[in-house]
Formats: structure tokens, C-alpha cells, sequence
């Protein structure tokens, strides 16, 4: 009764293959996919993942955006989105956190590898973000500090989102990263990465770091929050605390959207989003007078 779909390559080093099935989340027609079965099974794998990911080829698709541009009226922003980071896409594409872990430890040349060649694969899709006709592009997300470690991630992330930034700005482009996570322990190198906008930032009581720590981390950055997930489940009165909490600790609300980037609940999301818009209504201009 679960729906599953399997993708196999044939390489010249053999195939590959991996399983997405669907779930739900909290009725039948709200679904999410996951991987089930990812294409990394052993080490015999490398070769054909590497010649996998260097076969891969891109071409833009701008009349798509244009006519989903005209047909939205004005009423959308669109955005370009570049798939995981080469790390990330190793991690949550290819092998899943176990099996990293352990090639990581045992097979570090063969990781490598296939990041090299990630880095390559990612290099064909910049040029092509830079000429989309969009105001701003998301590159990767997902970032796990507790994952992968300070160190790791300004030796293996950090130099990606700095070189996409600057083909970007040549451009005009504005770019994000989906950074839902524990940013505390990495809020310095995010300093130094780049990024216009920290998209679906999520602050606590969900993640461990506040809009007030963020504002003073990155004073020059647009903070797109995730409206913290866990709160969508309160009381309408907690919903509203959290909601003023944000704006309070935004400072003058230069440089802030409140959006939300997760799942919520069928049960919850009329009271959660009225109680939030009628909070962000109530509360006019900012500073706050409340």
C-alpha cells in the first residue's frame, strides 16, 4: 500500500539504482517523499556514481519561467533552485548520515571522489542560475552542523556558496541558502559565505539560535525565517507570543520575511497562520507598539 519509485542508471561500471516512496503526513492526500533505498550499497559503487554524476548535462529552460512568470500575474516571486551542495548531495541523496559516516572513516578517497566531481557538476549549472530570468537563486541547504562539524563544513560547504555568490552578484542575483537548522555553531562562517539571504531560518524554540543572535551575527543579511515548526501546535496565545517575539528581536523589521517552509498540520494551520497574520497586522510599523 506504499507507493515507491525506483530509479536505476546503467553506467559502463555497472548500475546503480535507488527507491523514493512516498508517505503521509498526516492524510492520504498530503504526501512526502523519502528515500527508501539509497544508490550507494557498497564501495563497488563509486565508479559508476562518479560516472554518473560527470555524464550529467543541463540546459536552461527560461521560457518556462517567463510563461509561469506571465501566468502568476505578479502575484509569485520565483526563484532558481540549485539542488544540494556536493557534500549535502552526498549525505542526503547518495549514501544517507550512516553510511557516510562510516565511508567517511573507511573510504575517504572514494567520498572525495565523488565531491570532486560534484563540484565539477555543480560549476555547469551556475552559469546557467546567473542568466535566469529571476531576482534571486537558493543554492543547496540542509547544511547539518552536527552532521558534519564546523571544520568540514568551511573546507567543503563554505568555498561552494562563496564562489556561487560571486558569479550571482555579477549578474544582479541575490542568493539564499535553506538553512532549517542548529546555525549557532556555524553563524561565523555564514558571516563570510556570501549569502544575501538565510532562507527558512528557524528560530528557537525549534533550533538553537534567536532572530536577536542572527541580527547581530549577520546585520547585513535578509533573515527568510521558517516560522518555528513546533509552535505551529500551540495555542493560538503562544502562537502570538512567538509571533511578536520575532518582531521584537528583528530590530526595525528592515530585511525580515516570515514565511514557512515545513508541513503544518491539517488540524493546526487555520489557527496558526490567522493568529500570525493577525498578529504581524496588529502590529503595524516597527518598532513595536504593542
Amino acid at each position: 500500500g506504499v507507493e515507491k519509485t525506483r530509479t536505476e542508471i546503467a553506467t559502463p561500471h555497472g548500475k546503480v539504482s535507488c527507491v523514493i516512496k512516498q508517505m503521509e503526513i498526516d492524510s492520504p492526500a498530503r504526501k512526502t517523499g523519502i528515500v527508501d533505498e539509497f544508490f550507494f550499497k557498497t564501495p563497488d559503487d563509486y565508479k559508476a556514481l562518479e560516472y554518473m554524476i560527470k555524464d550529467r548535462t543541463y540546459e536552461p529552460a527560461y521560457e518556462q519561467i517567463a510563461r509561469e512568470q506571465e501566468m502568476a500575474g505578479g502575484d509569485f516571486i520565483f526563484r532558481f533552485k540549485i539542488h544540494f551542495e556536493p557534500m549535502q548531495e552526498i549525505i542526503n541523496y547518495l549514501m544517507g548520515i550512516e553510511t557516510f559516516s562510516l565511508e567517511w572513516a573507511d573510504n575517504r578517497d572514494g567520498v572525495l571522489k565523488l565531491f570532486n566531481a560534484l563540484v565539477e557538476d555543480k560549476r555547469k549549472i551556475f552559469p546557467i542560475a546567473a542568466g535566469a530570468p529571476v531576482t534571486h537563486v537558493c543554492y543547496g541547504g540542509n547544511i547539518m552542523p552536527h552532521v558534519l562539524g564546523p571544520e568540514r563544513i568551511e573546507k567543503y560547504v563554505l568555498p561552494g556558496l562563496q564562489e556561487c555568490s560571486e558569479i550571482m552578484h555579477k549578474h544582479g542575483k541575490l542568493l539564499c541558502c535553506h538553512l532549517d537548522d542548529n546555525n549557532k555553531t556555524i553563524s561565523g562562517l555564514l558571516k563570510d559565505s556570501g549569502l544575501d539571504i538565510i532562507e527558512a531560518f528557524t528560530p528557537p524554540p525549534t533550533c538553537d539560535m534567536s532572530v536577536k543572535e542572527a541580527r547581530e551575527a549577520w546585520p547585513d543579511k535578509i533573515l527568510w525565517l521558517n516560522f518555528p515548526s513546533s509552535v505551529h501546535v500551540e495555542s493560538a496565545e503562544k502562537i502570538r507570543e512567538a509571533t511578536l517575539k520575532i518582531l521584537e528581536e528583528s530590530g526595525t523589521g528592515e530585511r525580515l520575511i516570515i514565511g514557512i517552509t515545513e508541513d503544518v498540520p491539517m488540524r493546526d494551520w487555520q489557527k496558526s497562520y490567522t493568529t500570525i497574520l493577525k498578529t504581524l497586522n496588529k502590529c503595524g510599523s516597527l518598532p513595536l507598539k504593542t
